[in-house]
């Protein structure tokens, strides 16, 4: 690992004049653990980390609150995983985001790893995590997973790169409407879905985020008295792993009518994958188990696996159904 120093500004302006003056290899750090895991594998190596936790100031009190704002509820960026996890505010409604931060990674690192850094991390795709491959993420010319092993790899939305979007809050915040706040040079909020970009945007990008921007918050809007939600995953190994898919669920449910729905699947797209398909499946119908079945089975009809990785159509169809059964109370078939 390169050597490297460490900043520790007291103010969101100083942090980004000392990223602004080493554009080339200085980088902003929060929690540090998918930048600390890059740096060790040779992919990054920058000069110097200027720290976000210390910040002392308003913004940096922004970045760490949890709890109401308006008539919604915040999430600072430096809010850990560990504290949404165990956070009692969210209810029923916005179950979907506390049941995501609790299913990811393990309890040490929950306690360290925090909300903007889970949402800008980096894909965690073998090939461009291996310092001696140059994919098309790195500057190469092709996305070596398309004749190499792609067990793990985008069967929704892939192409040129088949990565998969690696963050699990991004699943939920995005089943739950939230919008992001994005301090720079001015200050903007936006939906969570125009945070993330496509391989065809950008082959080498994954947010929109400019230089010397920083995340501070996401913001859960006001919800119905009638909204639920839901999140599971799948893994090899299901107490730490990476997801091989995930599911979240909102919707407002009235004498079993499902209304204001949203479905997204994860781990299978290089965004969070909304699927319009099976929201049209459900809005405005009766919950049943043979409208689950149907909506799970056009959340993937546009799928369009690699070699090694059709499992996850059939994966995430039952994924989903289990997901939505549950967040509608209405019991798995026999």
């Amino acid at each position: 690992m390169r050597p490297f120093v460490i900043r520790r500004p007291k103010s969101l302006d100083e942090a980004q004049d000392a990223a602004r003056e080493r554009p080339q290899d200085g980088v902003l750090r929060a929690g540090g653990i998918d930048l600390i895991d890059r740096m060790k594998e040779g992919i990054d190596a920058p000069a110097e980390l200027v720290e976000l936790r210390g910040l002392t100031d308003e913004t940096g009190e922004l970045m760490r609150a949890l709890g109401p704002a308006g008539e919604g509820i915040q999430v600072g960026a430096l809010v850990t995983l560990a504290q949404l996890a165990a956070h009692e505010g969210f209810g029923e409604a916005r179950a979907a985001l506390r049941e995501a931060a609790g299913s990811a990674a393990t309890p040490t690192i929950r306690n360290a790893a925090t909300l903007g850094g889970n949402l800008l991390q980096r894909p965690r795709c073998w090939y461009f995590r291996h310092a001696d491959l140059v994919c098309l993420k790195k500057g190469g010319t092709a996305c070596l997973a398309v004749s190499g092993e792609n067990k793990f790899h985008a069967i929704l939305g892939g192409g040129p790169s088949f990565i998969v979007h690696p963050s699990t809050l991004a699943c939920a915040l995005t089943a739950l409407d939230a919008q992001v706040e994005v301090r720079g040079a001015e200050v903007r909020t936006i939906a969570i879905g125009e945070l993330f970009l496509t391989p065809k945007q950008d082959a080498k990008r994954e947010h929109t985020l400019e230089p010397g921007e920083v995340l501070v918050r996401a913001i859960l809007p006001k919800a119905a008295e009638t909204q639920r939600s839901g999140y599971a995953a799948v893994k090899e190994k299901q107490s730490h792993d990476w997801p091989m898919a995930e599911a979240a669920v909102k919707m407002s449910l009235q004498s079993g009518v499902m209304t204001d729905v949203r479905v997204v699947l994860g781990h299978v797209a290089p965004i969070p994958w909304r699927s319009r398909e099976a929201e049209a499946a459900l809005e405005g119908k009766p919950a049943s188990a043979a409208l689950f079945a149907e909506a799970a089975k056009a959340a993937l009809a546009e799928a369009r696996p690699l070699r090694d990785n059709a499992y996850k159509i059939p994966l995430a169809q039952g994924l989903l159904r289990e997901v939505l059964h549950r967040v509608a109370g209405v019991p798995l078939p026999e």
